[in-house]
């Protein structure tokens, strides 16, 4: 997850700012939801179709992963049922928010069974996007990110518990190893 940390001047906290895809065809609610979670700190970037939206969720961004992805379901060129599928069965597990105009039950349970992590009906509000968004950031930290992690040239599997530098073995303790441990999975952020 690539987290930077803003302060919020209302509650003297700090924050995750999270790499957000936004995958919206329609101008004015692309506007609205990047203004929106701007004003959270969070850097949002948007594909105004489904195919555009797939390649860059795919591609991530800059070189990692994007923190989170949001989705309106009727989008040109892919709908956002079947990006948010295609990404899936591809292994890739950043949280997804449906934000889209169809709100019925069969709708949402669709949607969730896609794939999605959280489901937003349009017209929304701002606060409740934005507690959303943080939310899914929460859950996304607590999600193992898979069972090898990789830091520059440093990789760590968390099934055999090997530690590799360039190739090369690295024997740890267990503590040492557990310390390690946390430290890639915050790498950028400690």
């Amino acid at each position: 997850m690539i987290l930077r940390f803003v302060h919020d001047r209302t509650d003297a906290m700090t924050q995750p700012c999270l790499a957000i895809l936004l995958v919206e065809d329609d101008e004015l609610t692309a506007n609205l939801v990047r203004a929106a979670l701007g004003a959270e700190g969070h850097l949002v970037a948007v594909a105004a179709d489904g195919r555009d939206g797939l390649l860059r969720a795919a591609a991530g961004h800059e070189g990692r992963a994007w923190d989170l992805l949001i989705v309106d379901r009727m989008l040109p060129g892919l709908d956002g049922l079947a990006l948010v599928r295609t990404l899936r069965g591809a292994g890739l597990t950043m949280p997804a928010l449906f934000l889209t105009a169809l709100g019925g039950i069969d709708d949402r349970v669709e949607g969730l069974r896609a794939g999605g992590d959280d489901y937003l009906v349009k017209p929304f509000a701002a606060a409740e996007l934005a507690a959303r968004v943080a939310a899914l950031a929460r859950r996304g930290e607590m999600r193992p990110s898979g069972p090898v992690l990789r830091v520059e040239d440093l990789e760590l599997d968390r099934l055999t518990r090997a530690v590799t530098r360039a190739g090369r073995r690295i024997d740890l303790k267990p503590r040492e190893y557990e310390v390690l441990e946390y430290l890639m999975r915050h790498a950028g952020r400690v």
